[in-house]
């Protein structure tokens, strides 16, 4: 009996990943291929993914940064609109845009302790100056382990030490409670 809860164990490691990475792919692709419905599968979420392209190339070589910039301004005096464009294109901007945040990997050193850290990622570096604070702090974004969410520190600057590792990697470590390798390590163990 042991031995056949250890191989239906092994087996769900196996197949739980892969059958539920097939799944999130299948239903986002019928939710995008639904957007636009045609008889031939497949072809709504290319015209979906065509629109966007197109429009990603209007808007990068035929459309001036004035107007994107005003366009961008009229949006954001919207009372409840804006708050909802803003915290998308904020978002957005962090993970893929030119000016991603998450770029700067970081241990944080939050309590006395100096064995224990936090690992975190820099999201702004003159906070303090703003807020008029005497010591130079960073913005430290920790997300948590197995969620979107995290916790925003202002940490003294002293407290923060770089991590030299690729910013994804550390991103999924974190996300993944330490159990994905980052990509350095691996290449050490091999």
């Amino acid at each position: 009996m042991r031995s056949l809860i250890k191989y239906l164990l092994q087996g769900l490691l196996i197949v739980a990943p892969m059958g539920i990475t097939v799944y999130v792919i299948y239903e986002s692709f019928l939710v995008l291929d639904g957007l636009i419905t045609f008889e031939t599968p497949g072809l709504g979420i290319l015209v979906v993914l065509a629109g966007i392209s197109l429009i990603g190339f209007v808007a990068s070589h035929l459309i001036s940064e004035r107007l994107k910039s005003w366009m961008d301004r009229q949006i954001r005096k919207a009372p409840v609109i804006s708050l909802i464009y803003t915290a998308v294109t904020d978002v957005l901007n962090a993970l893929v845009g030119e000016k991603r945040s998450f770029k700067y990997p970081v241990l944080v050193q939050l309590d006395n302790d100096p064995a224990v850290k936090r690992i975190g990622f820099v999201t702004h570096r003159g906070f303090g100056k703003q807020a008029q604070l005497e010591e130079e702090y960073l913005t430290v974004y920790c997300p948590h382990s197995y969620a979107i969410s995290g916790n925003v520190f202002l940490v003294a600057k002293e407290r923060v030490e770089n991590l030299d590792l690729p910013a994804a990697d550390v991103m999924k470590y974190v996300i993944s409670g330490g159990v994905t390798r980052i990509q350095e390590e691996s290449k050490k163990d091999q």
